[in-house]
Protein backbone atom coordinates (compact mmCIF):
# COMPACT_ATOMS: atom_id res chain seq x y z
CA UNK A 1 0.00 0.00 0.00
CA UNK A 2 2.59 2.20 0.47
CA UNK A 3 4.87 3.53 -2.23
CA UNK A 4 7.17 6.22 -3.61
CA UNK A 5 5.86 9.54 -4.47
CA UNK A 6 6.91 12.21 -7.70
CA UNK A 7 8.94 14.24 -4.94
CA UNK A 8 10.59 10.54 -3.50
CA UNK A 9 8.82 10.60 -0.18
CA UNK A 10 6.74 7.31 0.55
CA UNK A 11 2.85 8.18 0.31
CA UNK A 12 -0.67 5.81 0.84
CA UNK A 13 -2.05 4.82 -2.10
CA UNK A 14 -5.29 2.97 -2.55
CA UNK A 15 -5.14 -0.64 -4.10
CA UNK A 16 -7.23 -3.03 -4.92
CA UNK A 17 -6.41 -5.11 -1.63
CA UNK A 18 -6.79 -2.07 0.67
CA UNK A 19 -10.82 -2.70 1.05
CA UNK A 20 -10.08 -5.60 2.36
CA UNK A 21 -7.35 -4.59 4.89
CA UNK A 22 -9.40 -1.41 5.41
CA UNK A 23 -10.65 -3.10 8.93
CA UNK A 24 -7.51 -4.33 10.45
CA UNK A 25 -5.52 -0.83 9.56
CA UNK A 26 -8.69 0.38 11.12
CA UNK A 27 -8.37 -1.75 14.43
CA UNK A 28 -4.64 -1.07 14.25
CA UNK A 29 -5.32 2.68 14.60
CA UNK A 30 -8.60 3.65 15.88
CA UNK A 31 -9.89 0.66 17.59
CA UNK A 32 -12.71 -1.76 16.48
CA UNK A 33 -13.85 -0.73 13.04
CA UNK A 34 -17.31 0.72 12.79
CA UNK A 35 -18.67 -1.70 10.03
CA UNK A 36 -17.37 -4.73 11.97
CA UNK A 37 -14.33 -7.40 10.72
CA UNK A 38 -13.91 -7.48 6.66
CA UNK A 39 -16.38 -4.34 6.32
CA UNK A 40 -19.79 -6.57 7.23
CA UNK A 41 -21.96 -4.56 9.46
CA UNK A 42 -23.04 -6.52 12.60
CA UNK A 43 -27.04 -7.56 12.37
CA UNK A 44 -29.23 -8.10 15.35
CA UNK A 45 -32.78 -9.54 15.12
CA UNK A 46 -35.15 -6.48 16.43
CA UNK A 47 -37.97 -9.11 16.60
CA UNK A 48 -39.37 -10.58 19.72
CA UNK A 49 -39.49 -14.93 19.48
CA UNK A 50 -42.67 -15.86 18.32
CA UNK A 51 -42.83 -19.59 19.63
CA UNK A 52 -45.97 -20.56 17.85
CA UNK A 53 -44.17 -18.87 14.35
CA UNK A 54 -41.41 -22.02 15.35
CA UNK A 55 -43.68 -24.71 16.14
CA UNK A 56 -46.00 -23.95 13.05
CA UNK A 57 -42.75 -24.11 10.36
CA UNK A 58 -41.05 -27.12 12.64
CA UNK A 59 -44.69 -28.81 12.06
CA UNK A 60 -44.88 -27.63 8.30
CA UNK A 61 -41.08 -28.93 7.88
CA UNK A 62 -41.77 -32.35 9.31
CA UNK A 63 -45.12 -32.64 6.93
CA UNK A 64 -42.60 -31.56 4.03
CA UNK A 65 -39.94 -33.91 4.80
CA UNK A 66 -42.54 -37.18 4.87
CA UNK A 67 -43.79 -36.10 1.80
CA UNK A 68 -39.92 -35.83 0.29
CA UNK A 69 -39.28 -39.03 1.70
CA UNK A 70 -42.23 -40.61 -0.06
CA UNK A 71 -40.99 -39.06 -3.40
CA UNK A 72 -37.39 -40.30 -3.47
CA UNK A 73 -38.52 -43.66 -2.08
CA UNK A 74 -40.43 -43.91 -5.41
CA UNK A 75 -38.02 -42.40 -7.20
CA UNK A 76 -35.84 -45.72 -6.25
CA UNK A 77 -32.15 -46.46 -6.11
CA UNK A 78 -31.19 -43.55 -7.30
CA UNK A 79 -32.72 -40.93 -5.07
CA UNK A 80 -31.32 -42.98 -1.83
CA UNK A 81 -29.57 -39.54 -0.50
CA UNK A 82 -32.40 -37.07 -1.09
CA UNK A 83 -34.60 -40.03 0.38
CA UNK A 84 -31.95 -39.12 3.65
CA UNK A 85 -31.48 -35.74 3.54
CA UNK A 86 -35.48 -35.78 4.03
CA UNK A 87 -35.29 -38.44 7.04
CA UNK A 88 -32.49 -36.25 8.43
CA UNK A 89 -34.81 -33.42 7.91
CA UNK A 90 -38.12 -35.03 9.75
CA UNK A 91 -35.68 -36.16 12.85
CA UNK A 92 -34.78 -33.24 13.68
CA UNK A 93 -38.25 -31.85 13.50
CA UNK A 94 -40.02 -34.18 15.07
CA UNK A 95 -37.82 -34.19 18.05
CA UNK A 96 -38.12 -30.66 18.28
CA UNK A 97 -41.74 -30.07 17.38
CA UNK A 98 -43.27 -30.84 20.75
CA UNK A 99 -40.16 -30.36 22.62
CA UNK A 100 -40.90 -27.32 25.46
CA UNK A 101 -37.57 -25.54 24.42
CA UNK A 102 -39.06 -24.04 21.64
CA UNK A 103 -41.21 -21.26 23.83
CA UNK A 104 -37.29 -19.86 24.82
CA UNK A 105 -35.34 -19.01 22.02
CA UNK A 106 -32.04 -19.39 24.08
CA UNK A 107 -33.21 -22.88 25.09
CA UNK A 108 -33.91 -23.54 21.95
CA UNK A 109 -30.40 -23.02 20.99
CA UNK A 110 -28.76 -24.93 23.84
CA UNK A 111 -31.06 -27.87 22.68
CA UNK A 112 -29.93 -27.73 19.39
CA UNK A 113 -26.35 -27.39 20.24
CA UNK A 114 -26.93 -30.58 22.27
CA UNK A 115 -28.61 -32.38 19.60
CA UNK A 116 -25.24 -31.54 17.32
CA UNK A 117 -22.91 -32.88 19.68
CA UNK A 118 -24.80 -35.57 20.01
CA UNK A 119 -23.01 -39.05 18.52
CA UNK A 120 -25.60 -40.94 17.04
CA UNK A 121 -29.12 -40.71 15.98
CA UNK A 122 -31.58 -43.19 16.22
CA UNK A 123 -33.42 -44.04 13.02
CA UNK A 124 -35.14 -46.91 11.29
CA UNK A 125 -35.14 -47.29 7.67
CA UNK A 126 -32.42 -45.02 6.36
CA UNK A 127 -29.84 -46.29 3.65
CA UNK A 128 -26.81 -44.73 4.59
CA UNK A 129 -26.24 -44.08 8.89
CA UNK A 130 -23.21 -41.66 7.98
CA UNK A 131 -24.32 -40.10 5.22
CA UNK A 132 -27.97 -39.54 7.75
CA UNK A 133 -25.82 -38.26 10.13
CA UNK A 134 -24.60 -35.75 8.38
CA UNK A 135 -27.61 -34.68 6.69
CA UNK A 136 -29.02 -34.15 10.51
CA UNK A 137 -26.11 -31.98 11.39
CA UNK A 138 -26.27 -29.83 8.71
CA UNK A 139 -30.11 -29.47 9.43
CA UNK A 140 -29.43 -28.91 13.17
CA UNK A 141 -26.86 -26.11 11.73
CA UNK A 142 -28.97 -24.25 9.74
CA UNK A 143 -31.97 -24.55 12.31
CA UNK A 144 -29.76 -23.29 14.81
CA UNK A 145 -28.57 -19.76 12.75
CA UNK A 146 -31.94 -19.87 11.91
CA UNK A 147 -33.10 -19.79 15.84
CA UNK A 148 -29.81 -17.47 16.77
CA UNK A 149 -30.85 -14.94 13.94
CA UNK A 150 -34.85 -15.46 14.55
CA UNK A 151 -35.21 -15.48 10.42
CA UNK A 152 -36.44 -17.72 8.38
CA UNK A 153 -39.55 -19.13 10.64
CA UNK A 154 -42.23 -17.48 8.16
CA UNK A 155 -41.26 -19.24 5.24
CA UNK A 156 -43.56 -22.08 5.49
CA UNK A 157 -43.79 -23.17 1.97
CA UNK A 158 -43.04 -26.58 0.88
CA UNK A 159 -40.48 -26.06 -1.17
CA UNK A 160 -37.36 -23.67 0.14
Amino acid sequence: MERLAMDGTTALFPTACSKAIHPVIWKAAKGPHPAGPMGAKMTSSAKPWDAALARKWLERRYEAARLDQAAADRRGYEARDDFDKAAAEEWVCRTLKSAECVDDQAALIIRIKDLIGQDEYPATGVNDDMRFERHVRTYLRKLAKMAKTNEGFEKTLRHQ
